[in-house]
């Protein structure tokens, strides 16, 4: 539990390469589906400038596809030519100049099979056609997930290396751009995720069947990521804890840990544990559900910083899950939308020290 009569952990630095970051909170990449062909539009100059100014340590930027067929949804971000890094450019220097304290991320990915669908507003949901602006998809692969799409294509080694180019060169163009710090998405079912767990990967040869062989191309791609970035800029990996299907024999917190040890031995940043997304699953969502996860990899790691997500918005719970050790940073996505503040009411809760913009300044503790 916290001890009142010290600095909350919360709001404690935290170092990352060069990079330190004021305090414990993060800003979960959160999908806006508001981009124009992949460009950033002014929704994302509003949208990231709110949430730079919210105190938060770190700001991570939405999902942003590594290549076309990569996006989520056509109107998803994208960083694989040199538009959206002029695009992207221009967002961060306006976050630049209305929070110029703040530490700014941006999440890169691939949606593999999860690709060309509709955002969540669309009337009607579900998987857009090729003659509807949408696009054949590529897994680890030849099949859909829960059968929603047309089964995906299976990548060949030059689709792989294909990809694994463009998340380098999506890192590369991140860091030229200003982003502070990057992370790689290998979570919820998406590409890199879906070569992880055996449910999405049937594969046959060396990216398929052992763990040792799932974990390839995923670290393949850290390790060309990590090779296109400045040594000063962190490098980050979200991954899912668990697929919630052992009894399909899912993805694990076993295979979790072995998975964060070898990034770690790569030089991997930080790992950013949540959860599901490979399958249907019940999911017993509640304040802390995914922690447990976080910790396994906490206690399997040597020193590797290790961030926890999911339905933490109290924050005297999040302040107790660092004080157990089961993690090093807390990671808040929707309940940052509900209250872009959220670090504030954590600072006066907790009696934590804030550094806020100056605009804003002036009206704390009235």
């Amino acid at each position: 539990m916290s001890n009142p009569e010290s600095t909350p952990r919360l709001f404690d630095p935290l170092d990352l390469r060069a990079v330190r970051l004021p305090n414990r909170i993060v800003v979960s990449p959160m999908c806006m589906y508001s981009a124009v062909a992949g460009n950033a539009s002014a929704w994302h100059h509003v949208h990231l400038g709110s949430l730079a100014a919210s105190g938060a340590g770190l700001v991570l930027a939405e999902a942003t596809a590594v290549e076309a067929r990569g996006r989520i949804t056509p109107e998803c971000l994208g960083l694989w030519n040199d538009d959206h890094a002029r695009a992207l450019a221009r967002v961060v220097e306006t976050v630049r100049e209305v929070a110029p304290r703040s530490v700014l991320g941006i999440q890169l990915g691939h949606a593999g099979r999860k690709a060309s669908h509709a955002r969540p507003w669309s009337t009607p949901r579900g998987y857009v056609a090729e003659e509807l602006g949408g696009w054949s998809t590529v897994g680890a692969s030849a099949d859909s997930y829960e059968n929603i799409a047309p089964p995906a294509e299976a990548l060949d080694q030059e689709g792989l290396d294909t990809i694994r180019t463009a998340f380098a060169d999506a890192a590369r163009r991140a860091v030229s751009v200003g982003f502070d710090v990057v992370e790689m998405h290998a979570a919820h079912g998406y590409l890199l995720s879906s070569f992880l767990s055996p449910i999405s990967n049937h594969r046959t040869d060396s990216y398929g069947g052992s763990l040792e062989n799932r974990m390839r191309f995923p670290l393949e791609v850290f390790d060309a990521m990590r090779e296109a970035m400045a040594d000063e800029v962190p490098l980050l990996v979200r991954f899912s804890g668990t697929d919630w299907r052992d009894d399909l024999d899912g993805w694990s917190t076993d295979d979790s840990v072995a998975f964060a040890r070898e990034l770690e031995s790569r030089g991997c940043d930080g790992v950013d544990v949540s959860s599901g997304g490979n399958a249907k699953a019940e999911i017993p969502v509640a304040p802390g559900f995914q922690v447990p996860f976080a910790a396994a990899v906490k206690r399997g790691v040597e020193s590797m910083p290790v961030i926890a997500v999911g339905e933490l918005d109290d924050p005297k719970l999040a302040e107790d899950v660092l004080m157990r050790g089961d993690a090093d940073a807390i990671a808040i996505g929707r309940g940052m939308l509900r209250n872009p503040r959220w670090a504030w009411d954590a600072a006066k809760a907790l009696g934590g020290q804030l550094e806020y913009v100056d605009q804003y300044a002036w009206c704390v503790g009235e």
